[in-house]
């Protein structure tokens, strides 16, 4: 579900979009003056939330861009293995299981200690060790 839509100019950095599918987060963005007979172009580059991925892209001012709809969970580990890690949510009790693509974070989690992970559109990953 797209929680809202806002123009490329309207972007700020470290605001999270959706782009193909994918969310991002953008890093940089370059606006650039409209010319006599032109519009306002936006240069954006953001990083992938989930996979990491850069993407750098121009797109005039006046598109729209979808903004994801993020959630922010705290959950209790209860086992890891194989860059996944079998996590409690800590309000509704659910257990879930859930990647953790980043290897120092995913090193640094204990067994029976919290983390939060998020959910990107139905896609859930371990950001931080709490």
């Amino acid at each position: 579900m797209v929680l809202k839509i806002i123009n490329a100019t309207e972007a700020k950095v470290n605001t999270n979009i959706l782009l193909e599918g994918n969310a991002y987060t953008i890093k940089k963005i370059d606006i650039s003056k409209t010319g006599k007979h032109g519009h306002a172009k936006a240069r954006i580059e953001a990083v992938g939330i989930i996979n990491k991925q850069k993407k750098v892209f121009v797109m005039p001012g006046h598109d729209r861009l979808e903004i994801p709809m993020v959630t922010k969970n705290k959950g209790q580990v209860l086992s890891k293995g194989d860059g996944k890690a079998s996590v409690m949510d800590l309000e509704t009790f659910e257990t879930l299981e859930i990647s953790c693509p980043d290897g120092e974070v995913f090193s640094n989690l204990e067994e029976n200690g919290n983390c939060e992970y998020w959910d990107v559109e139905g896609e859930k990953i371990i950001k931080r060790k709490l």
